[in-house]
């Protein structure tokens, strides 16, 4: 059993790194965060390594855009793709380990030549990453477990198109959305799942990423099995807390996110 490291998805606060970056990260220190999984940190790098050092921060996973060409924006429009080459240098920086790509639209999973496609452009970005000492990964959303090939999830079909040292970050709130059995999907998954990320809701009829959800909750207050799945022995070597969207304060919830994984992972 591997006992997972508790995390906390940049993302989740970027209206607040916008507004100060060093205070925001210094809050979550402050929760007793030691790890945090980085989000548009190619622009930032340097302010990030200096923040990260002050308050004993690391971060061994990141989100970045790899499948999509560099140059587009990103799904949300928060940022323009860099060069792979300038988003491995700037993980190089901040002593990043995983550089995972967080979204492929819908559209692009439609059929088995689109899951090749993107099979064939991650493992493309694994081989640049190696030069670098770096790995890279996928994470999904619900509609890589609701299209399905054959009757098999995309992502299944996914995973066994990847080079072996491509790794996945398996979403657990989007996943459950999208109909998986987390235990089922994880065990198959094996080895080379990274991560998880640990967000929580109620499960309403239609809930899909197409739509951001308004109503997440801090872990352990909503439908997600997230207890069950993480005390299951499974190897899950980060628990990465996220919020798409939050209501409230999203750092309170983040405290009662990280509170309820400590209680889970003792």
């Amino acid at each position: 059993m591997t006992t997972p490291e508790i995390s906390v998805q940049l993302y989740s606060i970027h209206p607040e790194l916008e507004a100060d970056l060093d205070g925001s990260l210094k809050k979550l220190a402050d929760i007793g965060l030691k790890t945090v999984e980085a989000f548009d940190f190619v622009r930032r790098a340097d302010e990030l390594k200096a923040s990260f050092d002050s308050y004993g921060l690391s971060a061994p996973t990141a989100h970045a855009i790899l499948i999509e060409d560099a140059g587009v924006a990103t799904p949300d429009g928060l940022l323009t793709v860099p060069p792979p080459e300038e988003t491995f240098a700037a993980a190089n920086k901040l002593g990043i380990q995983v550089v995972i790509d967080p979204f492929v639209a819908p559209d692009r999973w439609a059929t088995l030549e689109d899951v090749q496609r993107n099979a064939a452009k991650l493992n493309e970005r694994a081989a640049q990453a190696k030069e670098f000492g770096l790995k890279v990964g996928y994470h999904n959303h619900d509609h890589e477990l609701t299209t399905k090939i054959d009757g098999r999830p995309v992502l299944e079909v996914f995973a066994e198109l990847l080079d072996p040292e491509v790794l996945l970050e398996v979403d657990l709130y989007w996943a459950f959305a999208g109909g998986a059995d987390l235990q089922a999907l994880l065990t198959k998954l094996g080895d080379r799942v990274i991560a998880v990320h640990v967000k929580d809701g109620p499960m309403r009829p239609g809930i899909s990423a197409k739509e951001l959800p308004k109503d997440q909750q801090p872990a352990g207050q909503g439908d997600v099995p997230l207890a069950e799945v993480l005390t299951a022995g499974l190897h899950i070597p980060y628990a990465v807390i996220e919020y798409d969207h939050y209501e409230g304060d999203t750092f309170e919830a983040i405290a009662e996110s990280y509170k309820f994984l400590t209680d889970t992972l003792k």
